[in-house]
């Protein structure tokens, strides 16, 4: 068990351009800093970041420039949920919408600096489902987690969603956040694994819960592998163990099968919520503990004793070490972390936000072969 060092040089990065966004005026411009190793981390390990923050409703693309310069891409997007992303494709959970964004560049095409640039294309209707991790089956399928429904689903053409997997204690699938399910983790490309603030059954129970109660579960065989958990979050199956977040304590750590005990590896100084692996590295995203929902947890007490304050942002922890190597810092406008996803090969990440000006006229054009055979002119 590692505790976070107390310095970590940094350099300071303005803050990015507001694109346009879906609420009624522009955001406040946010306070970013971020260690000064951080360009050189993404550079070598070939890596971008997409970062949700559904408090002020936007999505962070995180690239390295051409001249070798952190950049911080921001989109609105309403409120941004959870989010999933590749060298292709970013999905991402909004209030009411689960939105599939398509790179349209072509490898050797560039969008200004960008070497990928994300447009929204599809936008499925769901209703406020209150959408945490978005998984994507091994045969293309998307799963979501249903927070206010205690359930996993799929999308539907026709209706807010469909059911794919509850867990054994929810009796009924009602509009009523019962158990706070919140995070998918995959094995073998199938969720695998989920978490859940607690086993609750009636409308809001979780939150008489959030100390200790918090529940992992096997998808599989609904059998319950611990409930000794404080709010995890975001499960992930990562050489050959279950990593989550025990985010009431603010540690990163893995979960003992035969014990059901969870086993910390590294505290990290904030409310913890988003996880990725990539090279041994664990990138966990962080937020400010909350009024309410977030306070009194055992996160106050293993901040206090290292005389701390809570961060928002990203850090990125050496899983052979526990250091911390590299991270990212939000302050003012910015004050919590939904989700977190490496984006591997992609050096310079930018996206159009669904309401924007611009997505007017953005137009590209496929070009495959028409639907009678013939090529497209210019093909």
């Amino acid at each position: 068990m590692t505790d976070t060092p107390a310095d970590v040089a940094h350099e300071t990065v303005p803050a990015p351009e507001v694109q346009p966004t879906p609420g009624p005026g522009p955001l406040t411009p946010a306070s970013i800093s971020c260690s000064r190793g951080l360009c050189d981390w993404l550079t070598s390990h070939r890596l971008s970041l997409a970062l949700s923050s559904y408090q002020t409703g936007r999505l962070y693309l995180i690239g390295v420039r051409p001249d070798k310069r952190i950049n911080f891409h921001e989109v609105g997007v309403g409120r941004a949920m959870g989010l999933w992303a590749d060298q292709q494709r970013v999905l991402l959970a909004t209030e009411n919408q689960l939105i599939r964004f398509e790179n349209v560049l072509a490898p050797n095409q560039r969008m200004g600096e960008a070497d990928r640039h994300y447009v929204p294309r599809v936008s499925h209707t769901t209703g406020d489902l209150d959408i945490h991790d978005i998984v994507v089956r091994e045969d293309g399928v998307i799963i979501f987690a249903n927070t206010m429904f205690s359930c996993l689903s799929m999308l539907s053409n026709v209706h807010s969603f469909k059911p794919y997997w509850a867990p054994p204690f929810i009796s009924k699938l009602a509009a009523e956040d019962r158990c706070h399910l919140n995070g998918i983790a995959m094995k073998d490309g199938q969720p695998a694994y989920i978490t859940a603030t607690s086993r609750a059954d009636i409308v809001n129970g979780w939150r008489a819960r959030r100390e200790q109660g918090g529940c992992v579960v096997d998808v599989q065989s609904s059998e319950v592998i611990t409930e000794k958990l404080s709010m995890p979050h975001s499960p992930r199956w990562h050489n050959g163990k279950l990593w989550v977040l025990n985010s009431g304590t603010g540690y990163l750590g893995t979960v003992n099968f035969s014990t059901g005990e969870f086993e910390p590896f590294v505290f990290l100084p904030g409310f913890v919520r988003g996880l990725a692996f990539h090279n041994n590295h664990a990138v966990v995203g962080l937020s400010l503990p909350r009024n309410g929902t977030f306070s009194g947890l055992q996160l106050d007490e293993e901040l206090n004793k290292r005389d701390a304050d809570a961060w928002c942002g990203v850090q990125i922890v050496n899983l052979s070490s526990g250091d911390v190597v590299e991270w990212i810092r939000f302050e003012t406008a910015v004050t919590e972390m939904l989700d977190v996803c490496t984006i591997a090969g992609v050096q310079l990440p930018s996206a159009t936000a669904p309401s924007s000006l611009e997505i007017n006229k953005l137009y590209t054009v496929d070009p495959g072969p028409r639907e009678d055979g013939s090529q497209s002119a210019g093909a």
